[in-house]
């Protein structure tokens, strides 16, 4: 179904009106997670916890920082940073999806959370993606915003530019969000490397394992992103009893991501409030 089945403006002010931080409510820590220290919040209070995942190169803050506070109005949030990202460790092996969603898997269970809804940006998205499919027993219902599972998934010429990357090309607020949290520059230069590393060598996820998805997702993705709208469409035409929204702006600026956030739009809060009508339903 296309966005016009829940464009509601008046949901918009109500949910704003709504929100606050939860402070004392808020917790953050470590968990030992097959080999990493990871590195994990939680705000808000519920029964069943809507797991963020960032993007590539990201950290909960970059990602999250305009959305997370609106979701913990409604519910009980678990936002994670992935290996080698902001204030989680690394580990002595490639970065992959895969694993990623072992991760986050495992992390559940340290937390003692058997079910949730999982959200994943870009790179979190198709870490999604692998959640539901590795980790079904676990996942209520998921939403993926631009996340890719197939190279062709992306905009043209996206993989060219990854040959020649260095830290210099690097995004500056994406720098700053990770040596604020983490002050150490070799380990952001690690983490480049393995984000690049990963994207090099992108695999295709087989068209079989997301026809397997069971679970309830929603598949978002903007005008403007690095992954066509068409993809997401696919997608959507491709797990059975998929939803799909497309709004306006570039890469992550429904979310209000750090990079392209424009200054007073209310166009995030109308993302959470899309998603939180797919959560409720």
């Amino acid at each position: 179904m296309s966005i016009a089945f829940i464009l509601f403006a008046s949901a918009i002010t109500t949910y704003a009106q709504k929100t606050n931080t939860m402070e004392g409510s808020n917790k953050s820590g470590y968990a030992p997670v097959n080999g990493l220290n990871m590195y994990y919040e939680i705000h808000g209070k519920g029964d069943l916890p809507l797991v963020l995942i960032h993007g590539g190169g990201s950290t909960i803050e970059s990602s999250f920082g305009n959305t997370l506070p609106l979701f913990a109005a409604k519910g009980k949030v678990i936002a994670v940073e992935l290996q080698a990202h902001g204030r989680t460790s690394d580990r002595n092996a490639p970065e992959s999806f895969e694993q990623d969603a072992d991760d986050v898997a495992a992390l559940l269970k340290y937390l003692k959370v058997d079910k949730a809804n999982f959200f994943g940006f870009s790179n979190g998205g198709t870490t999604t993606l692998q959640i539901a499919i590795r980790h079904p027993e676990i996942v209520n219902k998921i939403i993926d915003l631009s996340g890719a599972y197939q190279r062709e998934g992306f905009i043209p010429g996206f993989f060219e530019g990854f040959p020649k990357a260095t830290l210099e090309t690097m995004p500056a607020p994406l720098k700053d969000a990770f040596l604020k949290v983490t002050p150490d520059k070799d380990k952001l230069q690690v983490m480049f490397n393995k984000d690049v590393a990963r994207m090099m060598h992108f695999k295709d996820i087989p068209e079989s394992d997301i026809q397997s998805i069971k679970a309830p997702a929603l598949i978002m993705v903007t005008d403007k992103d690095v992954v066509p709208a068409e993809h997401a469409v696919k997608m959507s035409h491709k797990i059975p009893g998929a939803r799909l929204v497309i709004l306006p702006g570039f890469h992550g600026a429904c979310i209000g991501e750090i990079c392209s956030a424009k200054k007073g739009s209310k166009v995030p809060e109308l993302t959470v409030a899309l998603i939180e009508e797919f959560l409720n339903e």
